[in-house]
């Protein structure tokens, strides 16, 4: 989600839209939540989590925001400001609104959470309302009550507040050296009362709630504690900080004689997962501090998991069983390692992605960069031959040839919102950038020495904003997806925040717009995971008719297309590039809309597809420019998608799990020679089988030229080397920290669709022969060469084919990240080398 430009984020937190919705055991979903943020202004941002965008702004009324915490019940947000005042905020019944103001002090409110709730008694009711509180009649409807919160402060204090009245009740102060004030950066309760308080001296502390004194103090850090979290069950609590460490505190048995109840927490295990400041933990499942008799029970056989994060830009997630629980099989959730407990597990780092922020020309060699706020365009030269140059120069040209790529263009964007997408055509004449409120268009003109001027074609944004219907001043003219055609004469986008789907011709010098679907905004008629649509079906006494085809009773029936796109199909072209969108307007808009974030054009130019987050993918015929169809739904959404270059009507998808689909999209059907590919398949490819044991998930997918026999040179014989390079046709599948190279046999090539059933069924046969001939092969291929797994560039941003046999691989060596950064924090121990 693209924050406003610039910014920053300090502070997270999910808050229940209505929570009494939900019971105790109740897991929400994402429209169930809301999301708010602060990043060090004095404004709380709510964002849109479905629109990816921010929803509104409310002010704090007391500057910089330092803090924020949501209470248990989900009815209130509490502010920590800069000018020394807590306020609440009411989200009861999906508003955002002021509620009360606590007492001022003369300090910050750097961290805050809320005390336990307490059960509300008639009495105590009673009692409030005689006190003449201003509670709410609905108060007195809840079953808790919360009566108390603490802060932690920058003068060296943490405070105590009651909830009811806003006044401060108990104050606890932490340690100073040489009378400077120590900042205690993180507070939390435990759903006893206990208070737990990170400070800047490294200190973790736990405070008695009702006397509020200390009752144990660990010099756990050797710098300051920014981030503390306690485990689901309140046994743990995990605090890290500048010095990188992750400290574990547990609740160990004692002697009876030592404390009172025969506990005592103490300080366990400590990890460094990181290589800079940790600002942030997080533990699965979410703590509330309930009392004990009525904390929720979890399964004691997983995990839970602690994710952390920081200036590393690195998330982390570990698995953090106690040791207690290993008297039982717990499982680890990560499959990093048999361990399950914090001290004893393997850690996992989640892959950095960089989205659409990297693109390639391939006819003129350019690399497109995306940044927060600019781009980069950068010119790949061509390797020199070797019969270009004398053999005893080679050497010295292939050592000056190491770094081949030039910037030629760098431009600082005037936007609203860090950039989301951007596109470069492939004959780099165009280039299309967006954030989420307006996309730009820009002719690139380069020049006798190869130096590329930009001119900016003005009046596009005006033209994305009249083409959405009923738009308003507010409406957004940005995209969230972009995507030159082959012959980089059209340009298709997807809408952000509306989820249109725009056509524009770019063959004259302006923009112009061929047509606008909206079939990502229809209801769809959803029965578990697939969509049904409806069809022109008309039962037959001899069998079915299905869009004008008739097919023999008891025989399956390919996917057709609704009544109302053959219609569209058959209008005339002039039509199309109307405003008009009769064959859109017979299904209503979806309550939700979603967002497209893939688009994908074959290499012919013939077929469009789109991709949105609730999981519908259409097809788009652009020589018509009509809607072709639409793919079942399947359990996840699309990760990525690719047609094929030899075969332009096939289409590959991968989804986060890495498996793969294949989708024949002009004869409606899934491929038979696909199977193998699945793992739902009796047999599935060695491959497939490997590609879901990665850890990263598939970023992308890329093919290289039909014309690129590379893999079949050294075959020997050159009247068969065509043969041998359909054979050799392979995908590259690519993650993070992966490449594996997915060799598609000559099943893949496939002849066209529109052939007769007798030939379908003919190849059929053909095509299972080949696959029991080939099932040995594919497994002694998995160990070749040809599949190997290569794992040195990392983190990969973007992968692609430049040329026959040419690949770019795009990597931002964290290393070369974290020199940018201020120096982390080291201390030299004494008399170690």
């Amino acid at each position: 989600m693209p924050g406003p430009c610039p910014s920053k984020v300090d502070s997270l937190t999910f808050v229940i839209r209505h929570p009494d919705d939900f019971d105790a055991d109740d897991v929400p979903s994402i429209s169930d939540l809301r999301l708010f943020s602060s990043g060090g202004g004095s404004e709380l941002l709510e964002w849109s989590i479905e629109k990816s965008c921010v929803k509104q702004t409310i002010s704090s009324q007391g500057g910089a925001i330092w803090c924020v915490a949501v209470n248990p019940a989900s009815t209130f947000l509490a502010l920590g400001c800069e000018d020394g005042t807590v306020r609440l905020l009411s989200v009861v019944n999906d508003t955002l609104e002021h509620y009360r103001r606590f007492d001022r002090l003369k300090c910050r409110m750097l961290s805050i959470a809320w005390g336990p709730p307490v059960p509300r008694s008639r009495a105590q009711s009673s009692s409030m309302n005689e006190d003449g509180s201003d509670s709410d009649s609905d108060d007195d409807e809840d079953d808790w009550l919360d009566s108390w919160l603490v802060t932690g402060c920058s003068d060296s204090s943490l405070q105590k507040w009651d909830v009811r009245t806003g006044r401060a009740l108990e104050r606890m102060a932490v340690d100073k050296v040489r009378g400077e004030r120590t900042l205690v950066w993180t507070v939390g309760v435990l759903g006893d009362g206990t208070i737990v308080s990170g400070d800047s001296l490294g200190h973790v502390k736990f405070w008695d709630p009702r006397t509020c004194t200390q009752l144990h103090s660990f010099q756990a850090h050797g710098a300051d504690v920014l981030a503390l979290s306690i485990n689901p069950e309140g046994k743990a609590v995990y605090t890290s900080g500048v010095d990188q460490k992750t400290v574990q505190f547990s609740l160990v048995k004692t002697n009876a004689s030592s404390t009172t109840t025969g506990i005592r927490w103490a300080q366990t295990s400590s990890r460094r997962m990181h290589s800079h400041d940790v600002r942030a933990l997080a533990s699965w499942p979410p703590y509330t501090p309930l009392p004990q008799s009525y904390k929720r029970t979890y399964p004691l056989d997983i995990a839970p998991i602690l994710a952390s994060g920081g200036l590393d830009m690195s998330v982390v997630l570990s698995p953090a069983a106690l040791p207690e629980s290993t008297i039982t099989k717990v499982i680890n959730p990560l499959s990093t390692s048999t361990e399950s407990t914090f001290g004893d597990a393997y850690h996992r780092k989640l892959a950095y992605t960089s989205g659409n922020a990297i693109r390639v020309s391939r006819n003129r060699r350019l690399v497109l960069c995306l940044r927060e706020a600019g781009l980069t365009v950068w010119r790949i030269h061509k390797k020199p031959q070797q019969d270009e140059t004398p053999d005893d120069t080679q050497e010295d040209v292939n050592e000056a040839w190491t770094g081949g790529w030039e910037k030629v263009l760098e431009m600082d964007l005037n936007v609203a919102s860090n950039l989301v997408a951007g596109e470069i055509s492939e004959d780099g004449k165009w280039l299309a950038v967006s954030d989420m409120y307006e996309a730009k268009l820009f002719s690139l003109h380069a020049d006798k020495k190869e130096q590329i001027s930009v001119k900016r074609a003005k009046d596009f944004p005006a033209l994305i904003h009249s083409s959405i219907p009923n738009a308003s001043s507010d409406t957004s003219a940005g995209a969230v997806a972009l995507c030159f055609s082959p012959d980089s004469s059209k340009l298709v986008l997807s809408t952000a925040q509306t989820s249109y789907i725009l056509i524009f011709d770019l063959s004259s010098d302006k923009p112009r717009l061929l047509r606008r679907f909206e079939h990502h905004r229809l209801r769809e008629a959803v029965i578990g995971n697939r969509v049904i649509k409806s069809l022109k079906q008309h039962k037959q006494p001899n069998g079915i008719q299905v869009n004008g085809k008739h097919t023999a009773e008891g025989e399956d029936v390919e996917m057709g297309v609704a009544e109302d796109e053959i219609e569209s199909q058959g209008s005339s072209k002039e039509s199309e590039e109307s405003d008009s969108d009769a064959d859109d307007d017979k299904n209503p808009i979806a309550n939700e809309i979603p967002s497209v974030l893939r688009i994908a054009i074959s290499p012919d130019g013939q077929w469009v597809a789109t991709s949105d987050d609730h999981r519908h993918t259409h097809i788009f015929n652009l020589d018509s420019i009509s809607h072709h169809g639409l793919l079942p739904t399947f359990p996840l959404p699309i990760q990525c998608f690719e047609f094929s270059p030899t075969n332009p009507n096939i289409l590959f998808m991968a989804f986060p799990d890495n498996t793969l689909q294949v989708y024949d999209v002009e004869a409606r059907q899934f491929p038979t020679w696909s199977k193998e590919l699945s793992l739902s398949s009796p047999s599935p490819s060695p491959i497939a089988r490997r590609l879901t044991n990665l850890h990263d998930s598939i970023l992308g997918i890329c093919f290289p030229s039909p014309t690129d026999n590379s893999n079949a040179m050294d075959m020997g014989k050159e009247d068969s080397s065509q043969k041998d390079g359909e054979k050799s046709r392979y995908a590259l599948l690519w993650g993070a920290n992966w490449l594996l190279k997915l060799p598609l046999s000559l099943s893949t090539t496939g002849g066209s669709s529109r052939t007769s059933k007798k030939r379908r069924r003919a190849q059929a046969q053909q095509l299972q022969e080949q696959q029991d001939a080939q099932a040995v092969a594919a497994e002694e291929s998995l160990a070749s060469s040809s599949t190997r797994l290569i794992t040195h560039y990392r983190p990969i941003l973007y992968v692609d084919f430049l040329a026959d046999g040419e690949l770019v691989v795009v990597e931002r060596p964290l290393v070369d990240v974290l020199s940018t950064l201020p120096p982390a924090y080291f201390k030299h121990k004494y008399g170690s080398s």
